[in-house]
């Protein structure tokens, strides 16, 4: 893409995965103000400070019936990529199994090789609403597993995960002696009128699971840099040991905005969830007009499209950059088993996605 932009190209760019609002006013003031706060001068507690645990908690609590421990239960960490990979160190030795649902986020895959363990991927497809059949996976895979790691909502998929899908998790896990891990980072933004659910709301995950969540996509602070992570005690007992040993502490101002969040009635992310549902409606029904066609997606940021016949996902991405002057990510970047899509970012305007489809539909009536 930079080579095509040096080149003189107007390139719409939906590939990248950047939020392109801004934070509700009330925790910009909170941040604000928590710079002048003398107590904000010191280092933070290891774990977070107890006014975001709390926070966590009551959030957990409200959006989702979960009682959870700020003290035994919860860490603060900067941002979900943090939390990924402090947990797969904590669980994963040489060796080990992590089974992964794909098209997967590539970091799941890349801490995995940091840890030295191994994967074995999962396929969805369209005709499954791309969510997993777990209770296909042969025993002999589960028995060797030591962690199942499932995103919902799906980057790069859309795809929402239904109750039921939890719940087997759950029961394998249990069945199995495995712990499951659900990355929640698109928490609140479902495209359904109430939100995505949570694993930890599943009867039984008490007992074999953690959620990975950031403050990034809910409230607009990519580059603030604020997460949590939050499950079963024990489990979150060895990701904070690795936590304390290996990474930053979170931002005391972040911790305090973060917290105002948190504490919101979260109406502020609801509108957001509105509009990137308007967003994926615009590019749909726009792309549709030139031929194409974009898979159901039920929250996230993304949309994912198939290629068209006899096209590898690669080559419909170079296609799109220098002949629709539109950039996307090819499918095959999330895993083996992406190839053939790509992906479409919805962080931008639903002008900008308007003008996207019309570009591609232009260079498809001259192309083919």
């Amino acid at each position: 893409m930079a080579a095509a932009i040096a080149g003189g190209l107007d390139v719409i760019d939906l590939s990248k995965g950047n939020p392109d609002g801004e934070p509700p006013r009330f925790m910009v003031d909170a941040a604000v103000g928590a710079t002048r706060d003398p107590a904000n001068f010191r280092y933070p507690a290891f774990d977070g400070k107890p006014a975001f645990l709390d926070a966590v908690a009551g959030w957990y609590g409200r959006e989702h019936g979960v009682r959870l421990d700020p003290a035994t239960q919860i860490l603060a960490v900067s941002g979900a990529s943090v939390g990924i990979s402090v947990t797969i160190e904590a669980l994963i030795d040489d060796g080990d199994l992590v089974v992964l649902v794909g098209p997967y986020y590539p970091q799941y895959e890349g801490s995995t090789a940091v840890a030295g363990g191994r994967i074995h991927v999962v396929p969805t497809d369209a005709d499954h609403d791309f969510l997993p059949d777990l209770d296909a996976v042969p025993a002999a895979v589960w028995d060797e597993a030591k962690l199942l790691i499932l995103n919902y909502p799906n980057n790069p998929t859309g795809a929402a995960a239904t109750r039921e899908l939890f719940a087997t998790a759950v029961r394998i896990a249990h069945r199995h002696h495995l712990v499951v891990v659900n990355d929640f980072a698109y928490a609140g933004i479902g495209f359904d009128e109430t939100p995505p659910l949570s694993l930890l709301s599943v009867p039984g995950s008490e007992d074999v699971a953690v959620e990975l969540c950031s403050l990034s996509k809910m409230y607009m602070v990519a580059g603030w840099r604020g997460g949590f992570v939050a499950g079963e005690p024990t489990v979150m007992k060895a990701i904070k040991t690795v936590h304390r040993q290996t990474s930053l502490l979170v931002t005391t101002t972040v911790q305090d905005a973060g917290a105002a969040g948190l504490n919101s009635d979260q109406s502020t992310v609801r509108v957001l969830a509105r509009r990137y549902r308007h967003r994926y409606e615009t590019l749909r029904d726009g792309l549709s007009a030139a031929g194409l066609h974009l898979e159901t997606a039920r929250g996230g940021l993304f949309a994912w499209m198939r290629a068209p016949d006899g096209w590898s996902d690669a080559e419909f991405s170079d296609w799109l950059l220098h002949k629709a002057q539109v950039a996307v990510i090819p499918g095959s970047d999330f895993g083996p088993t992406g190839a053939g899509h790509v992906r479409l970012s919805l962080l931008v305007p639903s002008a900008v996605l308007a003008k996207a489809s019309e570009r591609i539909a232009a260079a498809r009536g001259e192309a083919w």
